[in-house]
């Protein structure tokens, strides 16, 4: 695969190295893209709320938003789009969600990458499909279930 991955902060807050962050997308577009560019813009909490409010009609911040690109018809070319993530709230619901960093923020950008190939979860069948899919490249990583919770775990016996 051909990955290209500019990362731009104006956030102060702690976040992963980029070879990290490049080889989480990396995982998320294996064996769906040949080609890819992607931006990762790595924001504070003030202009995620701005953006979420702009773009989602939703107060407040947000841990991820995707901006897959929109490219005029006929035009090739690998870009996909940008991925802008809030890193205090990322490492917040880390803590929150009792997860370790790596785990979270592997999520957050194999969520983002998805979006930018067009999975959404929207529609409940969608969001069953993307979370199986999200959940499958995360255990290549090494990581289990992100959705998996204290009490959903127990009703499953483990």
């Amino acid at each position: 695969m051909n990955l290209v991955v500019d990362i731009q902060s104006s956030s102060g807050d702690p976040c992963p190295d980029e070879d990290d962050i490049r080889s989480w997308i990396a995982a998320a577009l294996a064996g769906r893209r040949d080609d890819a560019e992607v931006s990762v813009c790595l924001v504070d909490e003030d202009e995620m709320a701005s953006l979420n409010s702009r773009y989602r009609g939703k107060d407040g911040s947000t841990n991820v938003l995707s901006f897959p690109a929109e490219l005029p018809p006929g035009v090739e070319h690998p870009l996909l789009g940008d991925i802008v993530i809030c890193p205090a709230v990322v490492n917040r619901e880390a803590g929150e969600q009792h997860k370790s960093l790596d785990q979270h923020w592997s999520h957050m950008l194999v969520h983002g990458s998805l979006h930018l190939l067009g999975y959404d979860h929207i529609d409940p069948a969608e969001a069953e499909e993307m979370e199986a899919l999200e959940t499958d490249i995360l255990a290549t990583l090494g990581h289990p279930c992100p959705y998996a919770t204290a009490a959903n775990l127990a009703e499953a016996g483990r």
